[in-house]
């Protein structure tokens, strides 16, 4: 698999996201995944507050997540534990990194907004078979550092299911789906980097696992993704915790 990550200029809010994936994602070959930041995808949609005019942090974190939990005071900067589009995040994806004095919120039905992306590029350059993700940076228990994951996705299945396959001694595996959504979305935040790279998208080319599709993603499908709190492996302590229903609850 190769990546290729793309500078653009600094995007401004309310830019015309199609008009910049035009000006900076060169044409495209079949079997490509294109990845933007979800924070590219805010600000285009004008998804930013400035921080001296919203509401404090913590509110704006209730206001923005499905479950919350209340900001841990210990830590060097308030951070509260949040649960968003069913993704484990911290403060609902609001971020300042390159805000330039302004909140960044996650993009508005993000779903929606990589099915354009694909929908477009797909006209555009004639492609039967081309994927589109959208993505932001995530930490994990027990690790120092950020990864990719994925927010959203469209022109692809996000799992790949390795169930009644067979290891190398033949064993039959029961449980083992491979992440394709996530994976690519790591691959991808890696190449992008992380401060003042200014490179917001990235091409994925000849990426394994990927089955692609020629529909945006269904309900169902979207949901086929998701672990509830109860059957998650980290059940115990996932409801070990006194989460609160945030405003973006449905």
């Amino acid at each position: 698999m190769r990546v290729l990550a793309y500078k653009t200029h600094k995007v401004e809010p309310n830019e015309d996201l199609l008009a910049l994936v035009d000006r900076y994602v060169p044409p495209l070959e079949e079997g490509d995944v294109v990845a933007l930041t979800s924070k590219v995808v805010a600000l285009c949609q004008g998804r930013v507050l400035p921080e001296g005019s919203a509401p404090d942090k913590a509110a704006l974190v209730r206001e923005e997540s499905e479950w919350f939990l209340e900001e841990d005071l210990s830590l060097p900067e308030s951070i509260a534990i949040t649960i968003k589009e069913g993704i484990l995040i911290a403060s609902a994806g609001i971020d300042t990194s390159n805000g330039h004095g302004n909140y960044i919120l996650w993009p508005k039905n993000p779903h929606q907004a990589a099915a354009a992306v694909w929908e477009h590029l797909r006209a555009r350059d004639g492609l039967e078979r081309l994927g589109v993700l959208l993505t932001d940076s995530q930490t994990r228990p027990l690790r120092w550092g950020v990864v990719g994951v994925g927010i959203a996705w469209c022109g692809f299945s996000p799992l790949w299911d390795c169930r009644g396959a067979q290891d190398i001694w033949g064993r039959p595996l029961q449980f083992t789906k491979i992440n394709v959504l996530d994976g690519l979305a790591a691959s991808a935040v890696l190449s992008m980097g992380e401060s003042a790279e200014q490179t917001p998208i990235a091409v994925l080319r000849e990426a394994p696992y990927v089955r692609f599709s020629d529909t945006p993603p269904t309900d169902a499908e979207m949901r086929s993704l998701r672990i509830s709190l109860q059957e998650d492996l980290y059940t115990r302590i996932l409801q070990a915790v006194p989460w609160k229903k945030g405003a973006a609850s449905s």
